[in-house]
């Protein structure tokens, strides 16, 4: 279970076959069914996960009701809500499976322990969160300028799986655009080929 997250660390830092085995004992496994939460508004986020298979959507959802989506979550990729994870304050946000999902869970102590047991698992996190930090401001900034087809367009490139997996309706949130918007912008591309 633990290759995909080896593999994945290896592309960024190097580490030894001690090394990730020492890592390996700081991770609880966990299986998430579809439309179940690793953690919902008001609980604290009191793991990170990393995604060894399956989707989860990260989102926050307004005083109308509307589902605001700020990440989709793949294998590969890590989840959470880190202002509550660091700060052990409650969240605003919720993380729910869209798939069925298996997920390698760390928690703040654990964490912290395996970067002092692990040394080089700092640097591993370090670009990670900075990657995050580059995206997320390349991502806010597209809100504000990009026209829906653009946001749409970047989408398909970065992620072409998404789609995919993913409902319509589900990215349109992600965008910031409506149903009916996204299905006219669908409809543009697809008179373009």
């Amino acid at each position: 279970m633990f290759d995909f997250l080896h593999a994945k660390i290896l592309e960024v830092v190097p580490l030894t076959t001690e090394e990730f085995d020492k890592c390996k004992t700081f991770f609880m496994p966990k299986k998430l069914r579809k439309k179940r939460f690793l953690f919902e508004e008001g609980e604290i986020c009191r793991y990170t996960a990393f995604v060894e298979k399956g989707t989860l959507k990260h989102y926050k959802v307004d005083d109308k009701g509307a589902e605001h989506i700020l990440q989709f979550a793949l294998e590969g990729w890590w989840v959470a809500d880190l202002y509550s994870f660091f700060t052990q304050v409650p969240s605003i946000y919720n993380v729910e499976a869209i798939e069925d999902c298996e997920l390698l869970l760390i928690t703040k102590n654990s964490w912290e322990e395996m970067l002092t047991a692990v040394p080089r698992l700092e640097r591993f996190f370090r670009i990670l969160l900075q990657n995050n930090l580059i995206s997320t401001q390349k991502r806010l900034m597209g809100a504000f300028s990009e026209t829906a087809e653009e946001k749409y367009l970047k989408l398909i490139n970065q992620f072409p799986d998404v789609l995919q997996r993913v409902p319509q309706h589900m990215i349109a949130s992600y965008l910031g655009v409506t149903r009916e918007t996204l299905s006219r912008v669908r409809s543009t591309i697809a008179s373009k080929k």
